[in-house]
């Protein structure tokens, strides 16, 4: 066989099919990676889909959660105006501080109302014992008048009886000795009158009523000062205090500003009624904070709650309808945050993820 010739001429058409060959594999290719993302895309969609919905099996997860403090709101004890106010919006305080002032001076003068109330009792206490003195001394003499009375009326019947004496003079004599028996009688409702006002009762022994009551009411006056000055009851930092101005009037019951408490942060996280299966308290959580993408808590479920949220709303559903439609309830489970968070705040409000470990004990 002959040997080609190598400087044979090659044809255009040798030459278009040689350029062609590579689109052609080209085009193969693209094909192909069109079919193989026409079936995989619907797989992972369907696949992302899945785990979306049913999760891991061993753990359920909601974001509709929140971190909770306890808030604690401040109201006067007594009525008036407020005349300082020491602290300003999110303070820190401590147990004890004084938060702001009431004007004292009512309360001043009730205190000295009282002490004169104390004084004029303790001074009617020593004017009944002097009293019950005198009177005794009296219901001496009337002893004595009566015995007279008695004795002369003896020797007016004595005389009446021999004939040597008048009618008259017998009714004398018992008209001064029923006088007698009348003024002892008298002076001695007196003096046992002036005693029971002197006498002390069961609930205070060894103390006249009224001084009692006088100094219960100095009690009450010196508490009201007292209250004057609005401390704080718990640690923590405070809030509203924007409601709160000098010259401002305090009513007795009315909240002028709020404490968050520190240290009492957790998290309510609300899952479906499904989810509840095999949660149980004490099961490991992890908590999420969209305020804080960094940030991991651990945690537990603390207890779960007694009801759903519809049965505590304000205007829980009526399902006793003819368009009754079923919906997923949710059931308030409370989350106790374990770790701590560093420097960053766990303000109360924040929106929360919560993944609850329900395969562990």
């Amino acid at each position: 066989m002959a040997e080609a010739d190598p400087f044979k001429p090659v044809s255009q058409g040798e030459i278009a099919a040689a350029e062609a060959a590579p689109a052609r594999a080209g085009r193969t290719r693209a094909k192909l990676l069109r079919l193989i993302a026409m079936f995989l895309v619907p797989l992972l969609i369907l696949g992302g889909a899945l785990v979306y919905w049913f999760g891991s099996p061993d753990t359920v997860s909601t974001d509709n959660a929140y971190v909770k403090q306890d808030i604690v709101s401040i109201a006067g004890e007594v009525n008036g105006l407020v005349v300082s106010v020491n602290v300003r919006e999110n303070q820190q305080v401590k147990v004890g501080n004084v938060l702001f002032r009431i004007d004292p001076a009512s309360f001043q003068v009730a205190i000295r109302q009282a002490d004169a109330q104390i004084a004029s009792a303790q001074a009617h206490v020593t004017a009944l014992t002097a009293e019950v003195g005198a009177n005794a001394a009296d219901i001496a003499g009337a002893r004595d008048d009566l015995a007279l009375a008695e004795s002369q009326f003896v020797r007016e019947k004595a005389l009446l009886d021999k004939g040597f004496n008048t009618r008259a003079r017998m009714d004398e004599a018992q008209h001064a000795v029923a006088a007698a028996r009348d003024r002892l009688a008298s002076v001695t409702a007196e003096v046992a009158k002036a005693q029971a006002q002197l006498a002390d009762g069961a609930q205070v022994p060894g103390l006249n009523p009224q001084i009692a009551s006088a100094q219960a009411t100095r009690a009450k006056a010196a508490l009201d000062l007292a209250r004057t000055e609005v401390r704080a009851p718990v640690s923590g930092r405070v809030t509203q205090v924007s409601r709160l101005q000098i010259g401002q009037m305090v009513f007795t019951g009315v909240p002028m500003l709020s404490i968050v408490r520190e240290g009492g942060a957790r998290v309510d996280a609300n899952f479906k009624e499904t989810d509840l299966n095999r949660m149980r308290a004490g099961q490991p959580a992890d908590v999420r904070l969209d305020a804080y993408p960094g940030l991991k808590l651990k945690g537990h479920v603390d207890s779960i709650g007694a009801g759903t949220g519809s049965e505590f709303s304000v205007l829980p559903a009526q399902n006793a309808t003819g368009n009754w439609v079923k919906v997923t309830q949710r059931v308030p489970v409370r989350i106790a945050i374990d770790s701590s968070s560093g420097d960053r705040p766990l303000i109360a409000g924040l929106s929360a993820q919560v993944t609850v470990h329900v395969g562990d004990k």
